[in-house]
């Protein structure tokens, strides 16, 4: 990047993320947004400049959303002018032509696509490597704060008082699902959770650029380990595992979200014991039941069949890819026309239950947004309903034999946790100075919100093993935490309770002839990320650097994709809740994608979320080898390269 250094990027991106309600407020921005022509030279696009003729073409015709009104990405015609912009930023050649178009359109655009567009644009552009992302929840604080405190904060505002103000869980200790509120409402995890969705977009092509590998066993596997994580909050905390929705059955958990929209009114409510309605416009309730029905007959023939009528085998290792290509329903479906979106229509389906004929005019609903979606009961429900499907796949295909698993040769001789695997709940806060309104003669005054989160004390695992081939071989080792014990207190066996396994961490290490002692922080879990950077953070380092000259690298942050590190443990009980935690060490030169995988860490967090732009770093299926059924669990017992240790989990309420 020729004169455009990390530093500089990194602040142009603050800049333009900055009160993204308001007019553009640094000059330099400001001036470029009046003075710059998107069309007036076309030799800075790779596509030369089709993609801004068009979006001008749009805006010149207003034919775009007006600003000031709430998007959702669930919106076919919002959704595909956000991706007006991110194609026209797709293409340009330099920082300076990205910059330019994204300060021009930042104050003609509405600012939810806007910041869609960026956002997106900025993970997916070779021009946006080395950026970091501020925390959304800074940026529109609104879809992760309840109304209460929004009021709350522009009070503060209007009185010029400081504020720190408290936000508590939605509901009430007469719902029992507010036991697990501070899982699916945890802000990390709605983070987790859309840039997940802006890492691997449903409406991906590869004329963008690349192609994204596993992306539709991404989809399975990353939904699927947030469905087991909310049953494994859900045992701690006394209740069931979570049902799966039924379309011709009641939704007997409501949802008052208790949020607003920035523009366009409170988030709608949907009562207790609702029956599935028709969504008009949207879909009907029996079209879903077709588009599943169909979906499950593929499974059961082994085969989907194409959009050309040819058959495409999915009884092999490649198949759960098919599927959650077909599920989703992503661009990359063979044949969405016949097996449908059942994910993304379930999705507009469940937002609407409060207004489904459109009487009231209500806006859309948490489950039309990817940032607020879990915090709605009724995801889990959903997605608990897909993996089941998933789960229907896995369970055809042929269990693994000895065989399948054995690395021979190698022996994993004991497994041991250091430190002890504590949780607790502490204070998070974040700032709230974007929830309110820029106004020329008030001052700013430091307005913040505080929540209780879940977190643990940091632990390692020391893992011995005994390699006894001649010479150094490639190893991938490969950590789940496996609830054995349910809510009745009956033990779970392997054969059930495998499907119901966390993925804790996996990753590549070298093994020398004869013994080798392998010491693995929690902190360095391909599973997770830590703590974004505030916006305030974002904006010192990046300010200090730009102004010395020197050089920015904040690349830990870089990916928000990832579980929040701090939720990489269930919450357990007071007593200690009863796990396995399973390790197994499987052949690193057969797993591997890349020569010395050992040495690279892939972005961070690949196991969830792949590597960008790059081959997913694992051949093996996700979730292996716990992921098929297992009749007979004494196969993981025969062989050497397997461990189970006996662990409990432990919630300490002072802490």
């Amino acid at each position: 990047f020729v004169g455009d250094s990390t530093a500089k990027r990194q602040q142009d991106v603050n800049h333009l993320l900055d009160r993204i309600y308001d007019h553009l407020h640094y000059s330099d921005l400001k001036q470029i947004s009046e003075t710059f022509s998107p069309e007036a030279d076309t030799s800075m696009y790779t596509d030369g400049g089709t993609a801004a003729h068009h979006l001008m073409e749009e805006l010149n015709d207003h034919r775009f959303l007006e600003q000031h009104h709430w998007f959702s990405l669930f919106n076919p015609r919002q959704r595909e002018e956000a991706l007006m912009l991110f194609d026209v930023l797709m293409h340009c050649k330099s920082w300076e032509c990205f910059v330019d178009n994204a300060a021009f359109f930042r104050e003609r655009m509405n600012e939810g696509e806007f910041a869609y567009a960026l956002y997106t644009a900025v993970i997916h552009s070779e021009l946006g490597q080395g950026i970091v992302l501020p925390p959304l929840y800074e940026i529109t604080p609104h879809m992760f704060t309840n109304s209460e405190i929004i009021h709350k904060a522009y009070t503060a505002k209007m009185t010029q008082t400081p504020g720190r103000f408290e936000m508590k869980f939605t509901g009430t200790k007469k719902n029992k699902e507010q036991r697990v509120a501070y899982f699916g409402e945890d802000i990390g995890l709605n983070i987790h959770h859309v840039t997940w969705h802006m890492d691997f977009p449903f409406w991906w092509k590869d004329s963008y650029g690349y192609h994204l590998d596993r992306k539709g066993e991404l989809f399975f596997w990353a939904h699927h380990q947030l469905t087991v994580r909310f049953d494994a909050e859900r045992l701690s905390n006394w209740l069931d595992p979570v049902d799966e929705l039924h379309w011709e059955r009641i939704i007997h958990e409501g949802f008052a979200p208790h949020t607003s929209y920035k523009y366009g009114g409170e988030f709608p409510a949907r009562p207790d014991n609702v029956h599935f309605e028709d969504v008009d416009g949207v879909a009907h309730v029996r079209d879903m039941i077709i588009i599943e029905s169909r979906i499950r007959d593929a499974i059961a023939h082994g085969y989907v069949t194409d959009n050309h009528g040819d058959n495409i085998n999915i009884r092999n290792d490649h198949g759960i890819d098919v599927l959650g290509d077909i599920i989703e329903s992503s661009v990359y479906s063979p044949n969405a026309q016949y097996y449908g979106a059942l994910h993304n229509t379930a999705h507009i389906m469940l937002g609407r239950q409060g207004d489904p004929h459109g009487k009231f005019n209500m806006p859309p609903g948490v489950m039309e947004h990817f940032e607020t979606a879990t915090r709605d009961p009724s995801f889990f429900r959903l997605h608990k309903y897909m993996d089941n499907i998933f789960k229907e796949h896995k369970d055809s295909l042929p269990p693994y034999t000895k065989a399948d698993i054995e690395f021979t040769g190698v022996a994993v001789e004991e497994v041991e946790i250091v430190g002890q695997l504590n949780t607790f709940f502490d204070e998070f806060e974040f700032s709230l100075g974007n929830a309110v309104d820029e106004l020329e003669k008030v001052h700013d005054v430091a307005i913040s919100a505080y929540v209780h989160r879940l977190n643990h004390e940091e632990f390692s695992y020391k893992i011995l093993v005994q390699n006894n081939n001649e010479g150094d071989i490639l190893a991938t080792v490969r950590i789940y935490l496996c609830p054995t014990v349910d809510n009745n207190h009956i033990h779970i066996p392997l054969s059930e309770g495998h499907w119901t396994c966390i993925e804790m961490d996996k990753f590549y290490k070298q093994l020398k002839t004869g013994s080798n002692k392998i010491d693995r922080k929690s902190t360095e879990s391909s599973v997770t990320v830590p703590d974004s950077l505030s916006l305030a953070e974002l904006h010192e380092k990046t300010d200090q650097a730009v102004a010395s000259g020197s050089k920015l690298d904040l690349h830990e942050y870089e990916r928000s994709c990832g579980l929040p590190a701090r939720l990489l443990l269930p919450k357990g009980t007071v007593n200690g809740m009863d796990f396995d935690l399973f390790v197994a060490v499987t052949n690193g030169d057969e797993d591997k994608v890349t020569d010395h995988p050992e040495t690279d860490e892939h972005g961070g967090t690949h196991a969830q979320c792949g590597a960008h732009g790059e081959k997913y770093p694992d051949k093996k299926p996700m979730g292996y080898p716990l992921e098929r059924s297992i009749p007979d669990e004494r196969v993981f017992h025969d062989v050497a390269n397997i461990n189970v240790t006996h662990v409990k989990v432990f919630f300490k309420e002072e802490h």
